[in-house]
């Protein structure tokens, strides 16, 4: 079982090992596990005392974004940025947490972004209950997803404008890739958003009025992003049905093309199949200006039949 554990004390912040850290006096205790395996489990449910309806909320294998009050705390699950590469449909990674009067416990699955900065902060002093923990933690996930969601609004701001020099066809993979991107995003910045809400709107002392804003401030920024993801995703569907239309009409214009060159040269193969038969009788077969007078007469044709679908405007501009 892997993890840490910090101990915060008259504003000094002291790394422990996580089963030391069980019944320590503090302002803050923050256990936290890399690992949801039984052992974990076991250990969340035994030496840790939490009920098995939060021991479940900490370890289930699929979590989106959520605040449940439980008792005099609450279980929140957050999600977030990850150093791991993760799937389209599920492109960021879960922090589940449980806090509850001077306590919190935290479990991710996947390396998580954010924790680096907030463990910062906490060895710093910065961060003295787990009111300061947990807004912590929605602000850090906030700032880092702020300039990913701004980067897929960019890189269809790209697209726009290759498409308007003609580049339709380098860009199709790129439009599918930033719509799938944004509708992962979405499918958990939206929840999370309510979650924030709904904790900073949980009574309780163990938030403080500072906390309550830093909360507020976080979801506000959610909602800005998944309203942002919202627009990419209606982009990129706009984006899309342009390049279809721009290839359809490419195709039509190239058949139009391949049709003219067949209707110029069909009567011109015709008359050069029926000359070219290896029989008695054709006319003028000896005549020595037979092969000029043939010639011609197939450039007069070439020319009066391009002539007439130019005149009907068939030729693409």
């Amino acid at each position: 079982m892997s993890g840490f554990a910090w101990v915060v004390r008259d504003g000094k912040a002291e790394p422990v090992g996580i089963k030391q850290a069980i019944g320590r006096p503090g302002s803050l205790v923050w256990v936290h596990l890399t690992t949801t395996d039984e052992h974990a489990k076991t250990w969340l449910g035994g030496e840790a005392g939490l009920s098995p309806y939060v021991t479940e909320a900490l370890t289930a294998a699929e979590t989106r974004p959520r605040c449940d009050p439980v008792e005099d705390g609450a279980v929140i699950n957050l999600r977030g940025l990850s150093t791991e590469e993760m799937t389209a449909s599920d492109p960021l990674a879960s922090i589940r947490m449980y806090a509850l009067g001077g306590c919190v416990f935290s479990v991710t699955r996947k390396p998580f972004s954010a924790l680096d900065p907030v463990q910062k902060r906490v060895e710093a002093g910065q961060i003295l209950d787990p009111g300061d923990l947990i807004a912590a933690l929605a602000q850090e996930i906030t700032e880092e997803l702020d300039p990913v969601v701004a980067e897929l609004g960019d890189s269809l701001d790209d697209c726009e404008a290759q498409i308007a020099a003609h580049h339709a066809f380098e860009l199709r993979r790129k439009v599918n890739l930033t719509r799938s991107t944004a509708i992962g995003y979405r499918r958990f910045l939206y929840p999370q958003r309510i979650a924030l809400e709904k904790l900073a709107a949980l009574p309780g002392d163990w938030l403080r009025d500072d906390d309550r804003l830093h909360l507020n401030s976080a979801a506000d920024r959610a909602a800005r992003m998944a309203e942002e993801l919202e627009s990419i995703r209606e982009r990129s569907a706009l984006i899309h049905e342009t390049l279809t239309d721009l290839r359809a009409e490419l195709i039509d214009q190239r058949s139009l093309i391949i049709a003219v060159a067949a209707m110029v040269f069909l009567p011109l193969t015709f008359i050069t199949g029926l000359l070219g038969m290896n029989v008695a009788g054709i006319p003028f077969a000896h005549a020595p200006w037979a092969f000029w007078g043939v010639f011609w007469l197939c450039v007069a044709i070439a020319v009066s039949i391009t002539g007439y679908f130019l005149q009907r405007h068939w030729f693409p501009k």
